[in-house]
């Protein structure tokens, strides 16, 4: 194994951990506003890192280019699809657990 292919491979398994804990994150937190703040932000980071791992283990610029792309509308549809969620259940009156320092 070369050191880029030792590299891309941390990358991959620190994608994979991320992905891990917005699973969990969403599996445990008490609330539909936590579970999705979970599970944005660690999926987001966690498909990049896949995403740089992947580009790095291919060497090409075309292909990187295009993980970046797919990054990046990933970034949005979760960013749109959680705000959706969020709106949807604050309209049906779903308040949060906690309601922050007091």
């Amino acid at each position: 194994m070369s050191v880029e292919e030792g590299i891309a491979l941390l990358f991959l398994l620190a994608g994979c951990a991320f992905y891990l804990a917005g699973t969990i994150g969403l599996l445990r937190f008490p609330d539909v506003f936590c579970r999705l703040h979970a599970l944005t932000k660690a999926d987001n980071v966690g498909l990049g890192l896949v995403c740089v791992g992947l580009a790095l283990l291919s060497g090409q610029a075309r292909v990187a280019s295009m993980l970046l792309l797919i990054w990046l509308v990933g970034l949005l549809a979760a960013t749109v699809s959680a705000h959706l969620i969020a709106r949807h259940a604050y309209e049906r009156d779903a308040p949060p657990e906690h309601e922050g320092p007091s």
